[in-house]
């Protein structure tokens, strides 16, 4: 069975990420969408496929609603880093730019989800 982090925990990731990873001096924690949070979970729930599948869509959802004011693309490489542990996975992305320069390709909508999955 596959464990999901609650809207509070995507949330308390950002405040998470916005604390130790300062990129701009304005970014600040503020929730724009509470609804925009619980779609990204929902659309990964209801996502048909295993636990990579999901991961990726969790991560393109968080993204592409961009539920808050700063963060969002760190927000999800963490917050799918997270959906990965809990559900002993794997995360195999690794922390440098090339794979930034691949969430705003997400965030811009170049990738499709059966290019993100391989």
């Amino acid at each position: 069975m596959i464990s999901y982090p609650s809207v509070n925990k995507i949330i308390e990731l950002n405040f998470l990420v916005l604390s130790v990873i300062v990129v701009k001096k304005a970014d600040r924690p503020e929730i724009l969408s509470h609804v925009k949070i619980s779609s990204a979970l929902k659309h990964c729930e209801n996502f048909e496929g295993d636990l990579y599948d999901k991961a990726a869509t969790l991560m393109k959802a968080l993204i592409k609603n961009h539920a808050f004011a700063s963060g969002n693309r760190r927000t999800a490489f963490i917050a799918t880093k997270y959906f990965l542990k809990i559900n002993n996975g794997k995360f195999k992305i690794p922390n440098d730019p090339l794979s930034a320069k691949v969430m705003q390709g997400i965030r811009e909508e170049y990738y499709s989800h059966e290019e993100i999955k391989e």
